[in-house]
């Protein structure tokens, strides 16, 4: 999995995402949006456009970074998601429920 930073403004930030997140590497994703929240931005966009997939671990760590966002009224949405099995994922977890998904 690779991450990409790309700071919009004082307030939001883009996380561009590649490859798969899973158990060996959600740590990771979890440790770059915690590090961007220390840094005081409140808009987190995460780049879905070159994920291949993710796993039960990942979407932990996408609901406890939405947990932990929505107690500072922070906004989280997730852009671009063009892999059929992740869509599903999320359509069958509910996950747009709680997190903003634009496809």
């Amino acid at each position: 999995m690779q991450i990409n930073e790309k700071i919009i403004s004082e307030n939001e930030v883009v996380v561009e995402i590649s490859g798969d997140i899973d158990f060996s590497n959600s740590d990771q994703l979890k440790n770059s949006l915690f590090s961007l929240f220390e840094k005081g931005f409140t808009e987190y966009t995460l780049d879905f456009k070159e994920v291949e997939g993710i796993d039960s671990s990942g979407l932990g760590k996408l609901l406890l970074f939405q947990k932990m966002l929505g107690e500072e009224d922070g906004v989280l949405k997730i852009t671009n998601v063009e892999s059929d099995y992740i869509q599903n994922m999320f359509e069958m977890i509910q996950l747009d429920q709680l997190i903003e998904i634009e496809e």
